[in-house]
């Protein structure tokens, strides 16, 4: 008897002390400090944390302290229209979008596209925000429609200051921007409530240009094109900075266009319908962040899909060509064949 008073003993202590603290001292000095995905956690732990770490002012600030962009007023209002308000905006953005290997036989009725998109867009050096930006996109006009898809969340003119010291090795330099900065860019369809983080958070790639030394980041995600998941679309966010008077790094754009496995640029209507599919979760499924590794390994397979698919169009190509060759020969062969018969 004393043996099962001991084992059950543990589990008494650590229940009566959940129970002995009051609600307001969870609420304001343990579940406050908690991150978004931690706060997701402890609410399926207990009952009583579960009403306490569904409240919208935590989820409000849980979302405005990951992405500042969102703490606006125009912003903060959409985000409380959710379906389960802030809580369920963060469970949208938060993930990484990828492709998905297999169609769901279930999915939502066919609908219109959004008329409109918000992006939220916040760019962290070493985990702290350096840039936040709010970009409004009106998708009905015919132009957007009919120009290739691109959202340029800085003016022509505009430079943003990072205060980002250049290591002034080249190479340094191109290390420092894959492994301490990240991109957020969370695309948002105000009529139909939806989110998505379209960035790959770390950088799938980074290059510097030989002549001008521009550095060029990439974030990307792969996901299914407008024909299901047999055609995939990289949907990639650009940001370029280069070397201010003063040493230090500065933003010169930050732009996001869909494109094509054949490297095309997509036009505003087919990426309209793909991003509405994404926002849907149609032809993608949502991955964990991993420290950078799992979105550069993902884009190295898409590349390497890319150029599978460049060496066979090639080689269908080669076989054409001796094809035409060929048919061109006989034909050749056989008019003089027959002319030589009728003459003789």
């Amino acid at each position: 008897m004393a043996s099962s008073t001991a084992e059950q003993l543990p589990t008494t202590v650590v229940d009566s002390g959940i129970s002995s603290l009051h609600p307001d001292i969870l609420e304001t000095h343990i579940l406050t400090r908690l991150d978004g995905p931690s706060l997701a956690a402890a609410s399926c732990t207990d009952r009583r944390l579960r009403s306490l770490s569904t409240q919208p002012d935590l989820w409000t600030t849980i979302c405005t302290s990951t992405w500042p962009s969102t703490n606006t007023p125009r912003l903060l209002h959409l985000i409380s229209s959710f379906p389960d308000g802030p809580r369920s905006f963060f469970s949208s953005s938060y993930p990484i979008l990828h492709r998905s290997t297999n169609s769901s036989p279930y999915s939502d009725p066919p609908s219109q596209p959004p008329v409109g998109l918000i992006s939220a867009l916040d760019i962290y050096y070493n985990g702290k925000p350096i840039i936040s930006k709010v970009q409004e996109t009106d998708t009905a006009t015919e132009w957007f429609r009919h120009s290739p898809f691109r959202i340029d969340v800085l003016d022509p003119k505009e430079v943003v200051a990072t205060r980002i010291q250049h290591p002034g090795d080249g190479d340094m330099c191109r290390k420092l921007a894959e492994e301490n900065i990240s991109l957020s860019w969370i695309m948002i369809d105000p009529i139909g409530r939806r989110a998505a983080n379209l960035s790959s958070h770390k950088a799938v790639s980074v290059e510097r240009h030989w002549l001008s030394g521009e550095i060029q980041l990439r974030f990307a995600s792969i996901m299914g094109g407008d024909k299901g998941t047999t055609e995939l679309v990289q949907c990639g966010a650009v940001m370029t900075c280069d070397i201010s008077k003063t040493g230090d790094l500065q933003v010169t754009e930050v732009s996001l266009q869909l494109e094509d496995m054949d490297g095309v640029h997509l036009m505003g209507k087919e990426s309209l319908v793909i991003l509405h599919k994404a926002l849907k979760g149609e032809n993608v499924k949502k991955v964990g962040r991993e420290v950078g590794v799992g979105g550069r390994k993902r884009y190295g397979e898409y590349q390497q899909m890319k150029r599978e698919r460049k060496e066979r169009q090639i080689k269908l190509e080669s076989t054409l060509d001796m094809a035409c060759l060929l048919a061109m020969g006989a034909f050749a062969f056989l008019s003089g064949f027959w002319g030589f018969a009728f003459l003789y």
